[in-house]
């Protein structure tokens, strides 16, 4: 029989998989692991899917279709203050593959993509795909999860580093990037001649905080790739659509790319997307409004239980901390699965500065999370 290949066997299991199987099949167990909003795509939008799918039956262009790139620039340029023209965009199946697509573009083997840790658990498995190599630098707890830029030049290779990947909000612990952090990263970028992906999926999902764009900063147009997606905002995820937008140049790569990967994103989403972007903000509100409720009750049951956990200040995560019960993340997230029948995702998937956190996911509907604290907390009674 022939091999599978190095490069795939190499990658790591990653444990969210097998925990939402398990919570797929086992419906007594409540899951706050998902990444992925409970709430259904809006009625407007689902209803305009009907009208256009007879339209939405052919290829689009690998970089997107014409009206949905140019719905992009004003969307940028009004939320981001991002300038950028419809050249700069490139339309992907979902943020993950223009994630990828950058990477294949951008990094050559053994090159070096520095990476906060703990971070999105398919920065790294996607880094490995390419060769790359990546770097970490640790974020700290009693730093709320903030970069701390000193840490990224510690870690700079300049003969080898050329990607630094953020993620603000982030997963998985909901920290937001104030803008003189933003600043910093930025001049460290352009002084070590750096590309900046900068992951926004979680753009519109923000409680007491700004969101900025490190795009928007003066000077960073050639270094700043801004990655978003319509899963989280728009509560899109079936539709896998996302886009990036940043240089030119490495735009025309990434599409030169992607013609080889997914050949085009799909047309019926991308109509849909155009549509979702003139959406009133009343429905991405509402969301928020909700999550929010979910946050402040999550955040002070959890401390109560023993389980610090900080305020996240956007996303739907929140990463606790299990000091107080047990130094490794993995056993402890596999006995509350089957002592407490609750899903969580063991901090470790998100890098080895993970270990001694577990992440919850709030995009769950309210009477879930009670029902599954109070669980949580006869178990840690016993424990």
């Amino acid at each position: 029989m022939k091999h599978i290949s190095e490069r795939e066997l190499q990658l790591p299991e990653a444990q969210i998989g097998r925990l939402l199987k398990i919570a797929a099949e086992d419906k007594s167990i409540i899951s706050m692991s998902v990444g992925e909003p409970d709430f259904i795509t809006p009625k407007p939008l689902l209803s305009y899917a009907k009208t256009v799918i007879n339209k939405s039956t052919h290829y689009s262009p690998t970089s997107g279709i014409h009206e949905l790139k140019e719905a992009i620039v004003k969307k940028l340029k009004k939320d981001n203050k991002i300038h950028l023209s419809s050249e700069n965009i490139m339309v992907s199946c979902g943020s993950q593959q223009a994630i990828f697509t950058a990477l294949l573009s951008t990094v050559d083997p053994g090159e070096q993509v520095i990476v906060p840790n703990p971070s999105y658990l398919a920065y790294i498995p996607a880094i490995d795909l390419v060769n790359g190599t990546p770097i970490y630098f640790k974020l700290e707890q009693e730093n709320n999860f903030e970069i701390n830029p000193d840490k990224i030049k510690e870690v700079i290779d300049k003969k080898k580093s050329e990607v630094l990947i953020i993620n603000s909000p982030s997963n998985p612990t909901g920290t937001v990037l104030s803008k003189k952090i933003l600043e910093e990263i930025a001049d460290i970028a352009v002084e070590n001649d750096l590309y900046v992906f900068s992951d926004e999926a979680y753009e519109k999902l923000i409680y007491d905080k700004k969101h900025v764009s490190i795009g928007s900063l003066n000077g960073m147009q050639d270094y700043v790739v801004t990655f978003h997606t319509f899963s989280k905002s728009y509560a899109m995820c079936g539709f896998r659509l996302g886009f990036a937008a940043g240089p030119k140049k490495l735009i025309e790569a990434m599409s030169k790319t992607s013609h080889y990967i997914v050949l085009s994103p799909p047309t019926l989403s991308q109509l849909v997307g155009v549509k979702a972007l003139s959406l009133p903000n009343r429905y991405i509100n509402s969301m928020v409004k909700e999550y929010k409720k979910r946050r402040n009750f999550l955040v002070r049951r959890l401390n109560e239980i023993n389980l610090e956990t900080r305020m996240p200040d956007g996303a739907f995560y929140t990463f606790s901390n299990i000091k107080n019960y047990s130094k490794n993340s993995n056993n402890f997230a596999e006995k509350i699965l089957k002592k407490a029948k609750v899903a969580v995702v063991p901090g470790t998937e998100f890098g080895r500065y993970g270990e001694g956190f577990i992440r919850f996911s709030y995009a769950a509907n309210y009477s879930l999370i009670e029902k599954a604290i109070d669980r949580l907390e006869k178990f840690l009674k016993r424990y």
